[in-house]
């Protein structure tokens, strides 16, 4: 059992060796936000805790086969996004209007081994405004893949849907994103009648809950999906999806799709002859990347741009990524901003600060066993 602390941090699960191969890491979040253990069950805790561990056997499969990060990270967030417990995809919360707009995003710190074509100027994209993809982040990877037909770096709304459904990724109705838990907590958010449901209810999907048999952890929630992923070639990739922040207004864009804000990853070659010195004799790579994945209140991540900012800290500060990461947590916390990040280096260390009462997450290595938390006093187990 692993201990968990206010701003959990995993030791590192062994370094980079130069050329050599790199230890695969999967690291995930279901949001972070005002959760109230007191009044949760066993089983409802159970239900989240198993959701997670899915998302990371998903991303799991792809890694320990020798894929991509960004494949494992996309495998990861698409398990979440098909999991009503969630805030993305199905089961995402209502804007002020009553509709579902989806945010996500994904970057990588070096071009994919499978496709070294890439631009490595390119990075990544973010998508917003959605309305009929499925799973978001299978469109952020489509659109970064085809820098082509997809020369930019945001896109939204129906244009980056039809894009999208050109390479093949799946829309659906509008009905499809509902649930009948987030939209009594909408229109009681709104001081409205909850009934009449736009929608007819349905039962439970799977072993995710939905409709009438839940009551959700996160109150009218800030909160995101996201994983961060190290491949064996020493690729990091951040891949996010939401649904935004409860009864936002109408075209609100969030931290999810802003690069530097709500996600980020690079790369970068170690500088000064001491400190590559000591990272060769310590059989350390002279290159370090890192990426991140934030969730909470997005528009405090938006001011301080939290995601980049770590990898600031970590290139010129030279800080650890557990100190940098909590750092700019707390700097979050100090502005009003409840939330956390997962990072991930090529070192195979992993930071999970919160600063609010939890933060669904879970991490796994290449022993293949999941451990997932919920509140900030739980270990991850």
């Amino acid at each position: 059992m692993v201990a968990q602390e206010k701003t959990p941090l995993l030791a590192s699960q062994g370094g980079s060796h130069g050329d050599q191969r790199h230890k695969f890491t999967l690291v995930i979040h279901g949001g972070a936000g005002t959760m109230d253990k007191s009044r949760s069950t066993p089983e409802l805790r159970a239900q989240y805790k198993a959701a997670l561990a899915r998302a990371l056997m998903a991303g799991y499969a792809v890694l320990s086969e020798g894929g991509e990060a960004m494949d494992a990270a996309v495998a990861a967030v698409s398990s979440m996004e098909d999991c009503p417990l969630f805030n993305a995809g199905k089961g995402a919360v209502f804007n002020v209007a009553g509709k579902n707009e989806l945010e996500t995003s994904i970057m990588l710190s070096r071009p994919p081994q499978s496709h070294p074509s890439a631009p490595p100027a390119r990075r990544g994209v973010g998508v917003t405004l959605l309305t009929h993809v499925r799973n978001p982040s299978k469109l952020a990877r489509a659109l970064y893949l085809s820098s082509t037909a997809a020369p930019h770096t945001m896109f939204s709304g129906a244009a980056a849907e039809s894009l999208g459904a050109e390479m093949g990724v799946e829309l659906v109705d509008e009905s499809y994103f509902f649930t009948e838990a987030r939209w009594r907590e909408h229109r009681r958010g709104l001081g409205l009648p909850e009934e009449p449901l736009p929608y007819p209810s349905k039962p439970g999907d799977g072993d995710c809950q939905d409709g009438n048999a839940w009551v959700p952890l996160d109150q009218l929630p800030t909160g995101t999906v996201g994983a961060v992923a190290l491949d064996v070639q020493g690729c990091i990739a951040a891949v996010t999806s939401t649904g935004g922040r409860t009864n936002k207004l109408v075209g609100r864009v969030g931290d999810t799709p802003v690069m530097g804000a709500g996600f980020w990853a690079e790369q970068w070659d170690v500088n000064g002859w001491v400190r590559r010195t000591w990272r060769r004799l310590k059989g350390e790579s002279q290159q370090v990347a890192i990426g991140v994945s934030g969730t909470g209140d997005g528009d405090y991540f938006i001011r301080q741009a939290t995601a980049a900012t770590i990898g600031r800290r970590m290139r010129y500060l030279h800080e650890p990524l557990a100190v940098a990461a909590k750092a700019c947590v707390e700097d979050l916390r100090r502005d009003g901003g409840i939330g956390g990040v997962i990072a991930l280096d090529n070192a195979g260390n992993v930071a999970m600060p919160l600063n609010c009462s939890g933060m669904y997450r879970g991490v796994v290595f290449e022993d293949g066993v999941p451990k997932t938390a919920i509140f900030d006093d739980d270990e991850l187990d």
